[in-house]
């Protein structure tokens, strides 16, 4: 991190939402920390029953918690409270943007400077990295959350996202406040983009060697994978963009065979 730099100049905080992560995030945030531009670090730890708290604080993060786990959103709102309180504090004339990290990134969160330079450049009011494939391999999903984010977004706005649910993210301050509130817990990622776009905001996918734990297959997966398509769905039907494709591909009869069944009807 960078002490001392003058208050009219922007700079980057770093908000990393964790919860049970004492085995990673100390890493992560000790990359973090070193990116160009970045000069704090805040994890909120969501009601985490290990040491996240302790490890963050250790490796020099501002740590503020919830007693229970309240969820992504909320820790994401808890972490840039935070920041705004601390830019009211040293009576800042340029408030921070904020980077929005997983707290598994460990030391590839050193990559991040590529999602800032557009924002502190003023080229984009939010960036969003796009990851290459996983060390950890493919996951044990099969796309259907992916489907449903990217059809919703492109329906509300016209916008293509190639991955839609990255909460690896670069934005102003002004952005996310007019973003605010946020989509409940997982939902939170395409109720960022769908908002922003609709109020006009310039938003930009960079590709960044990120690397992060995947989830798994087995049943803690699985429950993982139904609470963010839930949490997914919510956010689009709230904006009017829940799409109809997706949710078609989850019945046993395939899409093509339900839209001709339409058409015979509709032509008797």
């Amino acid at each position: 991190m960078s002490p001392g730099m003058p208050t009219h100049v922007p700079r980057v905080a770093v908000v990393i939402p964790a919860r049970d992560e004492a085995a990673r995030v100390a890493s992560t945030v000790r990359a973090a920390a070193k990116v160009p531009g970045v000069d704090l670090v805040v994890v909120v730890d969501d009601g985490s029953g290990d040491a996240t708290a302790q490890r963050a604080q250790e490796a020099g993060a501002v740590v503020v918690g919830h007693r229970r786990s309240r969820g992504k959103a909320a820790a994401m709102t808890t972490g840039a409270k935070t920041v705004a309180a601390i830019d009211s504090r040293e009576d800042r004339t340029a408030p921070r943007h904020l980077l929005f990290l997983d707290a598994d990134l460990e030391e590839s969160a050193a990559e991040a400077e590529r999602l800032l330079r557009p924002v502190l450049d003023g080229a984009a009011d939010m960036t969003i990295a796009t990851m290459p494939a996983q060390s950890g391999g493919a996951g044990g999903g099969h796309g259907f959350v992916v489907r449903l984010a990217r059809s919703g977004i492109s329906q509300a706005t016209g916008w293509e996202a190639t991955q839609p649910l990255c909460g690896q993210r670069c934005l102003t301050r002004s952005a996310f406040d007019l973003a605010s509130p946020l989509a409940f817990g997982f939902g939170v990622e395409v109720g960022l983009t769908i908002d922003l776009l609709r109020k006009g905001f310039r938003v930009v996918e960079v590709p960044v060697a990120f690397q992060h734990r995947v989830t798994g297959s087995d049943w803690r997966g699985q429950i993982h994978r139904g609470k963010q398509w839930l949490h997914v769905a919510g956010a689009l039907l709230r904006r009017g963009s829940l799409p109809v494709r997706p949710l078609l591909s989850l019945l046993p009869i395939p899409a093509a065979r339900v839209g001709r069944g339409n058409r015979n009807r509709a032509g008797r």
